[in-house]
């Protein structure tokens, strides 16, 4: 199965990140928007895993959760993957304690390494963000990022982590996959 695991941000941040980004979308219709109850801070993208793994795997998550406490994050800024001039993927920042915020993501990749579900991504570094929409092909969007570059949302507490599985839609079915919560693991 196909997962990831993630922050979920709470419902008063996505509302306040959706009315923010509400002025924008009209004008670029041709991005597929992400709604705001996919949103979520991606800590490692495990892709692919086998079933046989995934008691390990929440063994070892749960453990990476305990040793990273909470933390206070707010959206802010925005910009474009892997560039806004040749965008794929157009994002929201996060502002908060970056470097806490890496570390607990290294700490989730090693844990699912070490369960047998190593993340494709790994060796990449982590940034940070809320993917707001995607392109089909790459596209020229600096009025958009310069449009988020001044985002600023409340500060908001992340208290747990999540592992997701993403159920990609069917033929004839929707764009959007299918996020189902396998675990939930507080932060200490």
């Amino acid at each position: 199965m196909r997962l990831f695991v993630a922050i979920v941000p709470p419902p008063a941040a996505t509302a306040g990140l959706d009315a923010l980004t509400a002025p924008l979308r009209p004008a670029w219709p041709d991005l597929r928007w992400t709604s705001q109850e996919a949103w979520h801070v991606t800590l490692a993208f495990l892709g692919e895993v086998r079933d046989e793994v995934l008691t390990e795997l929440t063994e070892r998550l749960e453990r990476a959760a305990r040793r990273h406490r909470a933390q206070s994050l707010a959206i802010s800024g925005g910009g474009a993957f892997p560039s806004p001039s040749r965008a794929r993927v157009v994002w929201a920042g996060l502002d908060g304690d970056r470097p806490a915020l890496a570390a607990l993501a290294a700490s989730v990749a090693a844990g699912a390494r070490r369960a047998g579900a190593p993340s494709p991504d790994e060796g990449r570094r982590f940034r940070a963000h809320i993917t707001l929409a995607r392109l089909r092909a790459p596209a020229d969007v600096r009025p958009l990022t310069d449009g988020l570059a001044g985002l600023a949302g409340a500060p908001w507490t992340a208290t747990e982590i999540q592992l997701i599985h993403s159920r990609l839609p069917g033929p004839g079915a929707g764009r959007t996959p299918d996020y189902i919560s396998l675990g939930v693991w507080p932060l200490a």
